[in-house]
């Protein structure tokens, strides 16, 4: 039977204790960039290659902190994975931590590997732990070294003797662990993605979507799509797609749809299809592995496998990538590529393995493509003229809600009139609309295409979004109509709702739409 706890998870202090184990790890990480000949040359080398490429203008400081939050993201996202697989009953053995008899035994666990490797630290058990777990098939592409930059990258031996007390701490007046996951609900990662790192948080303006606005445009986007194109063909992408939100909320849509016109079909086989048929893309690793986790968890229980070692080897299409720069463009005569030099834009680190991934997953059309693209203006200056030059949206100084704008049609099937057309569906900064930055966009490039609605909901409660939002609609082919629905805000919010969803902005929107 599964091992519950009958205490809840408090995830605000486990975020700000893991907040607090980033800083150290970087400093560790830091420390050993200075002090370490290979990794200080390697690294050097990479931001070398970076910089002679016309990739990065960031000075070598820069681009090597942020090089070094990812990693030690990553070495405490793979800790978390793995606790959360020992609580909810998923490894075979335990490895970190658990309550009563199951610390016995990961303290056995280590106890031995210590035996038959006397000259190790607790960074290569860690190191063990984690090439371990990865050997499973579903567990792959989450751990491997192929795929996460946790690998890049090594902690020393004092750090891996921190990371590893931290999830074997326990109460002193209880002797209770401290960090149990006892609950098989992955919404917390979503908190840690967009708060476990304040730089990586401002850096690529991590921020999470709300059930309610992912709901809402799935609504819009995914049914129809389902409708019109049918169950055996429609594919949905989410080019930014952060944490996963949008992924798992179509990816569990489809499961049902699956469900309800195939009861026959097996749970596994219904799994598969609607795996099939989902795909991310971001730029951020860090964010790709939660979601990755989130839709493992998920494909397991609607299979209901209980044993990550009896788990079907899962093809999911996420990766890390740079969905503005990689993959094809797509006009309305064909396809193109970007320019050759675009082709890898990412460091070694960063890519982990996906470049080749992120770049099939962005070369083909969809039959849906929704998100929440970040608005903030890029600060490296190469990587903003590099994109300036793919995207003819690009304006004075654009946020890069201008060109995912684009790239979100672009993603999306063409169709001149005959049914072919993608869905688009996006939450984004409203700032391209009352800005010169966005003059270009409105009046070169929305204005082409199927804009079909243009909901304002800066007035709404939507819990993270301080920038003013507006929600666009489309599908992928020439103008339709002589006119754009479009809901214009009177008055925002008379306080803070306690239910966003039910805050009476939003239910004016949803109530008022058509």
């Amino acid at each position: 039977m599964p091992h519950t706890s009958t205490r809840p998870l408090n995830t605000k202090t486990l975020l700000s204790d893991l907040q607090k184990l980033v800083r150290k790890l970087e400093d560790d990480l830091r420390e050993r960039s200075t002090t370490d000949s290979d990794v200080q040359g390697r690294l050097r080398s990479e931001w070398d290659q970076e910089r002679a490429a016309g990739h990065t203008a960031s000075t070598y400081e820069t681009w090597r902190d942020d090089y070094l939050t990812q990693v030690a993201v990553a070495w405490i996202l793979a800790c978390v994975f793995v606790r959360w697989m020992e609580d909810n009953d998923f490894l075979t053995e335990v490895f970190l931590a658990g309550e009563d008899q199951r610390m016995k035994r990961a303290h056995d666990t280590h106890d031995q590997y210590v035996n038959t490797h006397p000259t190790d630290s607790d960074k290569d058990y860690l190191l063990h732990v984690f090439a371990t777990v990865a050997k499973l098939p579903a567990c792959e592409d989450l751990l491997s070294q192929a795929h996460n930059p946790l690998w890049r990258v090594a902690i020393s031996a004092d750090a891996g003797k921190l990371l590893l007390g931290f999830w074997q701490a326990t109460n002193p007046d209880t002797q209770e662990l401290l960090r149990v996951f006892e609950s098989s609900d992955t919404r917390f990662l979503g908190d840690l993605y967009q708060d476990l790192s304040e730089a990586a948080r401002k850096k690529y303006a991590l921020l999470q979507t709300p059930d309610f606005v992912e709901e809402f445009i799935l609504d819009r986007t995914l049914e129809p799509a389902i409708q019109e194109f049918g169950l055996e063909q429609v594919r949905m992408i989410d080019p930014t797609c952060g944490s996963g939100h949008f992924v798992l909320g179509a990816f569990q849509r489809l499961l049902g749809h699956w469900g309800r016109t195939a009861p026959g079909m097996s749970a596994t086989a219904r799994v598969i299809r609607s795996l099939e048929a989902v795909a991310g893309v971001d730029l951020n690793p860090f964010a790709v592995a939660i979601a990755r986790f989130r839709l493992l968890v998920a494909a397991l229980a609607a299979c209901g496998v209980r044993r990550m070692k009896d788990a079907p080897d899962f093809h999911m299409n996420l990766a890390t990538g740079d969905s503005l720069l990689h993959g094809r463009r797509f006009d309305r005569t064909g396809q193109y590529t970007f320019d050759k030099e675009q082709e890898h834009w990412l460091p070694d680190a960063f890519a982990a393995g996906d470049f080749e991934q992120a770049t099939k997953i962005l070369s083909r059309q969809y039959h849906v493509v929704v998100g929440n693209p970040p608005s903030i203006t890029e600060k490296d200056e190469a990587h903003r003229e590099y994109v300036r030059k793919q995207y003819d949206s690009c304006y004075q100084k654009f946020s890069l809600a201008v060109p995912f704008t684009e790239r979100f049609f672009d993603l999306a099937r063409y169709g001149d009139g005959n049914g072919e057309a993608g869905f688009v569906g996006m939450i984004t900064a409203n700032s391209f609309m009352k800005r010169e930055f966005g003059k270009k966009l409105i009046e070169s490039y929305l204005s082409e295409v199927d804009l079909t609605h243009v909901i304002d909901t800066s007035g709404a409660y939507i819990p993270g979004h301080g920038t003013p939002t507006v929600v666009l609609f489309g599908r992928h082919r020439p103008p339709q109509v002589r006119t754009i629905r479009a809901v214009m805000g009177i008055r925002g919010e008379p306080g803070t709702p306690s239910v966003p969803a039910a805050g009476e902005v939003w239910q004016a929107i949803l109530g008022q739409l058509d």
